[in-house]
């Protein structure tokens, strides 16, 4: 007994470096990753913490005030102002690119004769930058030498050339309209591969047991894409509360102060105000606001117990 407990110390000891070597590796593969996000989010959000408890001016000393900046936000009317416009901003265009988006997935996801023409068409606004496509939708929506104001006006279809942007509405469907455009063949991806994973064998047995399209949708499509929607959620969730370039390239905020995001406040404080310790209190405040939004979507969009 003794001669095999000593002949295998050895194996054992073997066994215990491979694991340790394999470690070593796996730590190795992973340390990249660990670098980039510590150096490029850790640290960032560590200073920004820091700055937001500090009276931080772009020149001069800064001065260590405590939670004063988070107090002032309490006070700030235009900040809440903001919050609420981009609370409305988020429901609508989040509806209204799933409302785009899950159709052109139902549509593109079985092959069919340009299946592939129309899965590229449509996912080709997508690898648009958002400044670029604000630029582009700036020129589109110009009264004078744009295209959608005077090929209505051409068209017989207005008395004059209307500016898109002048009043609230028109500008924010226009906005709408524009990132719908943009975002909504990304999502419509997403939303591809989530019904592509659903086992075909599952709809031709409700088929067979006579289930129409509306029952098969919500019985199995809807409860086996509960991941793929909670992923999408939360990506068109986010982008939405972090818009910040349409509004400033094609709006500048307008038409009066309207369409202000919370981003484009913090932009406005940090940048235009100077007051650097006050827009980290606001962007830690967003922070937060953010994560929670986050937390409650996946919560709502669980896994049901004993759903595989």
């Amino acid at each position: 007994m003794t001669a095999i407990t000593a002949a295998s110390a050895p194996a054992r000891a073997q066994r215990l470096v491979g694991v340790s070597r394999r470690q070593w590796v796996g730590l190795l593969y992973v340390l990249p990753a660990v670098a980039f996000v510590t150096v490029f989010f850790v640290i960032p959000l560590g200073m920004t913490a820091w700055m937001s408890l500090n009276n931080w001016p772009l020149m001069g000393e800064h001065a260590f005030i405590g939670l004063d900046n988070y107090f002032a936000i309490l006070r700030d009317i235009r900040f809440w102002n903001a919050l609420k416009f981009t609370t409305y901003y988020t429901v609508i265009v989040t509806i209204a690119i799933f409302a785009v988006a899950f159709p052109l997935a139902i549509f593109i996801e079985r092959p069919r004769p340009l299946t592939n023409l129309y899965r590229t068409a449509f996912f080709m606004p997508a690898v648009v930058g958002f400044a670029s496509a604000s630029l582009l939708w700036s020129w589109l929506l110009n009264v004078d030498s744009g295209l959608f104001s005077p090929a209505a006006f051409d068209l017989g279809l207005t008395e004059k050339k209307v500016n898109l942007l002048a009043t609230f509405q028109p500008a924010f469907w226009s906005i709408i309209a524009m990132v719908v455009w943009k975002v909504a063949g990304f999502t419509m991806i997403i939303l591809m591969t989530g019904l592509q994973s659903i086992p075909q064998d599952l709809q031709e047995a409700a088929v067979i047991d006579g289930a129409g399209p509306f029952a098969r949708f919500r019985a199995i499509t809807l409860p086996l894409m509960r991941r793929t929607l909670a992923l999408a959620l939360i990506l068109s969730v986010a982008g939405s509360i972090l818009a910040f370039d349409q509004f400033y390239i094609i709006l500048r905020g307008g038409p009066r102060n309207q369409t202000l995001t919370a981003v484009y406040w913090i932009f406005n404080q940090s940048f235009v105000s100077f007051k650097l310790g006050y827009g980290a209190a606001l962007s830690m405040v967003l922070l937060v606001i953010l994560v929670a939004l986050s937390l409650i979507q996946l919560w709502l969009l669980r896994k049901p117990e004993g759903l595989d």
